[in-house]
């Protein structure tokens, strides 16, 4: 995997055919949205805080789930996201809820955003939540482009899988079910993988099932934010993961799921910088 265009368009091709498979999938309960009451994960609901007024940007958006759930709060919110597809379901739901005038989607890689967005320093907040810095080659151009778009004293809001979690997979499971060694924790080269499963559909199989993905510790997002200029509010760490991590986890009434006995090791990580 040498060249940018390797990787962006086998990952292209793969997220593109997920669309369809995310808007009918049990992993996506679009219903509260559709009623009006979107809801963010458990973590997020505990965290997020008021978003009325505020100017969103909410990058690697998907179909848009979360970014009109943020409309319907009241924030004026921008969804970004590479797939064609799934920005045009995205302006699709806008327009069933009746929410085009407070949420615009943008189809553009996540690097060229500055250019593709424009509004530099104008966002209160930037929203960046679950599956996404793994895709993404250079954490730190990534935490640079945060720090862009964000207003003096405007805050990134972050959770995603922690990267502790991704030291281990199903794939190599132990004779106990616990999850197996998949990738060092400092490994660099980007990890590919072809796998027809989806997350949120565990009967749907994949034909674009390759993708490409890469590791990043936990100190090399936070020393990225902080040398683009941000400040850390605070961070947290979470037992639990809104999907099916690993085989072994169980769903709880939070609609998470959570080791089965013992927190074994963090599932999540979401943290809260302010632009200095």
């Amino acid at each position: 995997m040498t060249a940018d265009k390797d990787w962006r368009a086998i990952n292209r091709a793969n997220w593109d055919e997920r669309v369809g498979v995310h808007l009918k999938a049990p992993g996506y309960d679009l219903a509260p949205l559709r009623a009006g009451r979107g809801r963010l994960n458990a973590i997020e609901e505990a965290e997020l805080g008021d978003v009325s007024g505020l100017e969103v940007l909410h990058l690697q958006c998907h179909f848009g789930a979360d970014t009109l759930s943020l409309a319907q709060r009241g924030a004026r919110v921008t969804g970004l996201d590479f797939s064609e597809p799934a920005i045009a379901a995205a302006r699709d739901l806008a327009d069933e809820l009746g929410l085009a005038d407070r949420a615009r989607f943008i189809c553009a890689d996540l690097y060229d955003a500055p250019s593709a967005v424009g509004k530099a320093g104008a966002f209160d907040l930037v929203y960046v939540t679950w599956g996404t810095t793994c895709w993404l080659p250079d954490i730190r151009r990534w935490a640079a482009i945060v720090a862009h778009f964000l207003k003096p004293g405007g805050r990134l809001y972050y959770a995603d899988g922690h990267p502790s979690a991704y030291v281990f997979d199903n794939e190599t499971k132990l004779p106990d079910g616990m999850p197996g060694y998949f990738a060092p924790y400092f490994e660099r080269d980007p990890l590919v993988m072809n796998d027809g499963f989806d997350y949120a559909d565990p009967d749907a199989r994949l034909v674009n099932a390759t993708n490409v993905s890469w590791m990043h510790s936990l100190s090399g997002i936070l020393s990225g934010l902080i040398d683009a200029g941000l400040s850390l509010d605070w961070l947290h760490e979470h037992a639990q993961v809104p999907w099916q991590m690993f085989h072994i986890l169980v769903k709880r009434d939070d609609g998470d799921w959570h080791w089965p006995d013992k927190p074994w090791l963090p599932l999540a990580v979401s943290l809260q910088a302010s632009r200095r």
